[in-house]
């Protein structure tokens, strides 16, 4: 293989629309953001050249065009290995902050369990409240790992504090479950049916 042929290759996009496509700007911006796109300047963008990105970036360059707008994207190689340095950088950083938000939101829902254990409140409602707030930041950290292409710092200490509220919650759901189960008496083990009615009756343990 030669060494051009190993140099990584990106994908530049750049979009122009009129001042009247306002919707249409708003709905590149959110997708060229959402695959994690490092702006160079406000209508030109790189992307890592990866198959799910093209094909992401295709989808929407044919809707630019289909609206009225024009869209162009390119594969490009930089020469300057500095360059690429510098570019992964850009997307590590954009990456950490998202994960850096995790970090510092999660500590809330652990934070929420303890009190409510404190408060002697394990109900199945603070379950299913707390099991939502988790499927959002599981979801959430989806999305950043999903654009995260260079393996942010920040990655794996978010990952683990996200599994760590699962274990936390499950421990809380374990306790819920313990304190809302019925009491059954000690002393009725089973149910028989009686020979005259069939309906049953409670018979003690013996001793």
């Amino acid at each position: 293989m030669s060494a051009r042929a190993a140099e990584p290759r990106w994908v530049l996009v750049t979009v122009g629309l009129s001042a009247g496509q306002g919707s249409l700007r708003v709905h590149v911006w959110r997708k060229l953001r959402s695959l994690g796109a490092v702006y160079l300047q406000s209508s030109v963008c790189l992307l890592p050249d990866r198959v799910d990105v093209v094909r992401e970036v295709r989808r929407l360059l044919d809707r630019v065009r289909r609206e009225g707008g024009s869209g162009r994207w390119l594969r490009i190689v930089l020469p300057e290995p500095a360059e690429v340095e510098w570019l992964r950088g850009e997307f590590n950083a954009a990456r950490d902050v998202e994960y850096g938000e995790v970090l510092e939101r999660i500590p809330a829902l652990s934070a929420g369990l303890a009190s409510e254990r404190a408060k002697g409140r394990a109900t199945f409602a603070e379950v299913e409240e707390s099991e939502a707030d988790l499927l959002r930041f599981q979801a959430w950290l989806a999305k950043i790992e999903k654009r995260d292409y260079f393996a942010a710092p920040l990655a794996e200490q978010a990952r683990a504090a996200v599994a760590k509220a699962a274990e936390e919650l499950a421990a809380f759901e374990a306790e819920a479950l313990d304190a809302e189960a019925p009491v059954v008496p000690p002393r009725l083990r089973a149910v028989h049916p009686t020979a005259s009615s069939g309906r049953g009756r409670a018979v003690p343990e013996s001793r």
